[in-house]
This record gives C-alpha cells, structure tokens and sequence, in this order.
C-alpha cells in the first residue's frame, strides 16, 4: 500500500475511564483519528493482529506495575504484528512483517529501533507470533528448571501461557502434569489436546483436596499464574527442593479492582524444610528470550508436537470485547482480534 492510497482517517481504542470493578465495553472508546504520519528513523505499519492479555486490565487501573499504566482519553496498546506501509529511513521496506508494541490501532507511526522483522518462515502463521508461549517456556526452563520425571502444576492452564505451558513441559521431559482451570469443559480440553494428564477445577472443592488426588506424591515444579489459594496448596503438596516460577496473579488481576496484589498464607516452615525455591519470573527481564522461543515453537509447529490454542476475533471493535471476554474467562489460550 502505497502513501498515496492510504485512508485519511483510521480506527484506535482509547480508554475511556479507569476500570473499577466489573470491564465493560463502556471503559473503552472507539475514536477515528487521522492517519499518522512517519518522520526520520520512523516507520508507519499497518496492524494485522494484535493480542489481549490480562496484564491489560491492570494497565487499565492504574496500579503499579512493570510497565506504564494506559492513560484515560489515549489510546491503548499492546503486542501487534503489522505490515511495514512506509519507512522514509530505509531500515525496513513496506511489504515486510513486523512485530510492535502499539496494537488497539489500525496503523501506527514506530521508531525503527522498536520494531523487530517478522522473518516469513519463522513460523507457520503470523498469528504465532502472538504466543504467550515465551513466558511459559522461560519459567519453565529457565526458572524452574525441568528436570526429567518431574510432576508439574501449572495454574491457570487455560490461559495464554497456561495453554502452551502444558505442552512444553512434556517436551522438556516432565513426567506428569497437571493442570487447573475454571471449568470442566476447558479441562476436558486440556487433557485431550494440550498435555496435561490431571487437572485442578475451581469450584469443584477445595484446591488442595483436589491437587492431592492428582499428584499424591506430590509436585517438583510449579508454573503459577493465579496465586492466592492455589499456590498456597501447591506449597503444601511441594517435594523437597521444588522449584516454583511464579508469573502472574489472575485471582486478583482479574478481579474487580485489577491489582496484582495477591495475599497469600505461605509456611515459611514448609519452605525452609522442603528446600523449596520461589523465583518471580517475567518475560520483559530476558530480551533474547523470544528468539529462542520462536526456533523451539517453529519445529514444534511444523512437526506437530506443539499447537497453538486461541481464539480470533475480527475487527477494531471487537478489541474491548475481547478483552472483557478474556477477563470472563469465556476463551482457550492466547486472544488475538484480526483487524
């Protein structure tokens, strides 16, 4: 697409007001603004794809975090892949595939340096590169430490990493695996497609009653997800020298104020005694992470012993219900919108 045939206008979701209690569609604003246009060093992409995760409705309160917080009447943004449309520097040429950061936009004006080329035969599909797969191949393997015949429990497993969590660690050698979830109907699932052979579910009683039925013997490695009251019980079932990589806390950031604060009662005795090592984990602090992710995931692609699981919306402003879907939990694994 050329500068001449570009639209004059285009789509963005702005915030509308910071997200207390329940996500809406009324906590987004689908605004029609000029199309940007590319300066020296910058590049003007057009968004393909763009991912939902639930670190967005964090973003959304206000809360401290990692990264910055959205601000009310600007646009939102997130991981996108985008087709280069200009790039007056000459670093990149429009046809190509990229991978940015400003997605909840139809197009978007990046500097060069934040940008980085989609190699076309990296992956099977554009898609993929939207994984939350990096995340939980990291924890696992390099937080945790998979080591052969271990039993692992992986919270939140229906989710974007939990999804693809399962699946790597049966290909970093675990012996079993096991998996919780918020319904029957996604554990049905993650037992018959996405390599967990037990699964936890919320609401079915207690989540240490549960999780002592699964692994009798106990757990060597935790992916935690959630937090709170399942990783209190995963310490309970810990062997000793069980490694724990903890990397999201869905049992409150999904709740009504969105905070990443989880409480939760922890034996220090437990810790001490068993050797148990907790080890916060997060994708940001390990740049070259997802070049390594994206060579495992492409063979894995290719030769069928990985897939992965999402759900594809289409259209801009499907982008607030996406997301308010994802925080339901209505979705399997990672949540893209095709725009």
């Amino acid at each position: 697409m050329s500068l001449t045939a570009l639209p004059a206008m285009h789509r963005e979701v702005r915030l509308a007001a910071r997200a207390e209690g329940e996500l809406t569609p009324s906590h987004f604003l689908v605004a029609e603004v000029p199309v940007p246009q590319p300066g020296p060093g910058q590049v003007l992409v057009r968004t393909r794809l763009m991912a939902v995760t639930a670190a967005m409705r964090t973003q959304m309160t206000g809360v401290k975090l990692p990264m910055p917080s959205f601000v009310p009447g600007r646009a939102l943004w997130g991981a996108a892949v985008g087709e280069v449309v200009a790039a007056p520097g000459g670093g990149f040429t429009p046809g190509e595939l990229v991978h940015h950061p400003y997605g909840w936009r139809e197009f978007a004006v990046a500097e060069e340096s934040v940008l980085k080329r989609i190699e076309p035969d990296a992956l099977p599909m554009p898609a993929a590169h939207l994984s939350q797969g990096a995340t939980a191949w990291g924890a696992l393997r390099r937080a945790a430490g998979i080591r052969p015949g271990d039993t692992v429990f992986v919270t939140g497993a229906a989710g974007g990493v939990g999804s693809m969590a399962g699946q790597i660690a049966r290909r970093l050698g675990a012996g079993r695996i096991i998996g919780s979830t918020s319904s029957e109907r996604k554990a049905v699932r993650l037992r018959a497609e996405l390599g967990y052979d037990d699964t936890v579910v919320r609401g079915a009683g207690t989540i240490e009653r549960q999780l002592r039925r699964a692994a009798p013997d106990g757990i060597d490695v935790l992916l935690d997800t959630v937090a709170g009251e399942q990783l209190t019980a995963a310490l309970e079932l810990a062997r000793p020298d069980a490694r724990f990589a903890l990397v999201g806390a869905l049992s409150t950031q999904l709740g009504g104020d969105g905070s990443v604060t989880s409480p939760a009662g922890l034996d220090a005795g437990l810790i001490i005694t068993r050797r148990v090592t907790l080890r916060g984990f997060g994708r940001y602090a390990h740049p070259d992470l997802a070049e390594e992710w994206t060579r495992e995931f492409g063979k894995g692609l290719r030769d069928g012993s990985l897939v992965f699981p999402h759900a594809l919306l289409r259209g801009i402003e499907q982008a607030p219900r996406a997301l308010c879907e994802l925080i339901q939990g209505r979705h399997t694994g990672s949540v893209l919108v095709e725009l």
